[in-house]
């Protein structure tokens, strides 16, 4: 049974906003018999370890009463970090200028892996120049996509 995100995400969202943060994003991932539930959260003034358990705490209280998602699984809660995975338009918006990797869900030249600089976002397409081309990709085409941290 596929896990509907946008569905845990309504479930998981009115709890994580009534603590003041924002719920970043979800990845449910199955690892056989067992799988895991990572929930990012984020906050202006960054997030802390004791803010993580305390999500946690709460976010799995609800998961016990409505029991969303079938078999056991392992429910992590995290910061979406400096190489913060990206889900939604708003947030490859957001990081608009940044350096992002990519996987995509279907190969495209040949390959599903890009990096390049994130140009921003036009209607529902994701645009990432490398080199001195600049690609689209369909946001429902992207299966991961994350900022690449840039030191200097």
């Amino acid at each position: 049974m596929a896990i509907n995100n946008a569905a845990l995400h309504a479930l998981i969202e009115p709890v994580v906003s009534a603590m003041g943060f924002e719920l970043w994003g979800i990845d449910h991932l199955s690892q056989g018999k067992h799988s895991r539930l990572v929930i990012y959260i984020d906050h202006e003034e960054g997030v802390s370890v004791d803010d993580c358990a305390d999500v946690s705490r709460q976010v799995s209280a609800l998961l016990d009463v409505e029991d969303p998602l079938p078999g056991e699984y392992r429910l992590e809660v995290s910061s979406p970090g400096m190489d913060r995975p990206l889900f939604t338009l708003e947030q490859f918006e957001r990081y608009a200028g940044h350096v992002v990797a990519m996987k995509l869900r279907l190969p495209f030249d040949g390959r599903r892996k890009f990096q390049g600089l994130l140009a921003g976002v036009e209607s529902d397409e994701v645009l990432l120049q490398i080199g001195g081309e600049e690609y689209c990709f369909p946001i429902e085409g992207i299966d991961q996509a994350r900022v690449v941290p840039q030191f200097t």
